[in-house]
């Protein structure tokens, strides 16, 4: 569970995306089942798994995030998964061309990709590519930092909310890095690094993709089932796993991989901040809250397909799996078993 598409760390990287593969991408918000029909799909047909989530990159990162187990990696392997430590920060840049390569091989296995995840940003510079932003200036940044030690970063944020509101309401008052990047965007450009980041990711979309979407019509039905997760996580070692991130030394909440939901609540309570009534409240609330925009995120998603994982009547993989075929069907490949 992440909040990464609210949060993105790209570096500069100009124009679309290269042409793409036929590829299946599997949307939705966080606690829909996408693992599970993802895994369920590619061992009927040809296909393999790409994430497409800012929290499976992380090792270490299992319960929280949702990671499909040792036993599932093993059977149907997934591509981006356990590919950073946490102590690493890892960008959509990076991903878009981590992505990229990871299709072009599965191509040229003959098989089809299936990109699977919650991380709309992802999705995003995958379809349409990275806006173009400046290179780093060491020299602006120097200067930043040591305002940022005469006045402190919130004095910063506050500064950045004043130029470029939309950057500033995503951005915490601590966050040092990226209230950094923006104003220095800012001071180098003259625009806002949010007015920037919209370029171009829209309409730019290249490849033959069928886009699914599991997603529930009742929303009320999802926060439901986002409580009872969380409480299903930390019955099985959050609370645990979070500990042994803590004792690291070189980690803390502010770092990339600690944004995702759940993982900051949970070492707030381990560092006395709440107690634990409190921290599970705080996390489910964050999730509901990333489901909703997420769900935003989707309606917006030219193509799509719609499904309900929780309606009643056929499962909702037979549903995908009966429009995978017909897709598969109609560019000449078969839709056989794997």
């Amino acid at each position: 569970m992440s909040d990464a598409p609210d949060r993105p760390a790209t570096q500069a990287r100009p124009g679309a995306s290269p042409a793409a593969p036929p590829a299946i991408l599997l949307m939705g918000p966080t606690g829909t089942g996408k693992t599970d029909a993802a895994v369920a799909l590619a061992e009927r047909f040809p296909l393999e798994i790409v994430s497409v989530d800012s929290a499976l990159v992380y090792r270490g990162l299992d319960v929280g995030s949702a990671k499909p187990d040792a036993a599932t990696l093993a059977r149907v392997p997934h591509h981006l998964v356990d590919i950073r430590d946490p102590a690493e920060p890892y960008s959509a840049g990076e991903f878009l061309r981590d992505a990229t390569h990871a299709m072009d091989e599965i191509r040229t296995r003959g098989r089809v990709p299936l990109l699977v995840g919650g991380t709309m940003l992802y999705f995003r510079v995958l379809q349409a590519g990275l806006a173009e932003l400046p290179a780093a200036d060491p020299a602006l940044r120097r200067e930043l930092d040591a305002e940022a030690a005469r006045v402190g970063w919130p004095a910063l944020h506050a500064r950045l909310a004043q130029v470029d509101a939309a950057a500033a309401a995503r951005i915490r008052p601590n966050d040092a890095q990226r209230i950094q990047r923006a104003l220095e965007v800012w001071r180098i450009t003259g625009t806002p690094l949010s007015r920037l980041q919209r370029q171009d990711l829209r309409g730019a979309a290249v490849g033959d993709w069928l886009k699914l979407v599991l997603a529930p019509a009742d929303r009320a039905v999802l926060n439901e089932r986002l409580a009872s997760r969380f409480d299903r996580m930390m019955e099985r070692g959050l609370l645990a796993e979070v500990g042994a991130l803590r004792t690291r030394g070189d980690l803390d909440p502010d770092c990339p991989a600690l944004r995702a939901v759940g993982y900051r609540q949970v070492w707030m309570h381990l560092d006395g901040a709440w107690d634990l009534a409190e921290a599970r409240a705080r996390a489910i609330q964050a999730t509901r809250q990333l489901a909703k925009r997420q769900l935003t995120w989707l309606r917006a998603e030219p193509d799509a397909e719609w499904f309900d994982p929780f309606a009643a009547g056929p499962g909702v993989v037979e549903k995908l799996a009966n429009r995978v075929a017909e897709w598969l069907r109609a560019r000449g490949r078969a839709p056989g078993s794997a």
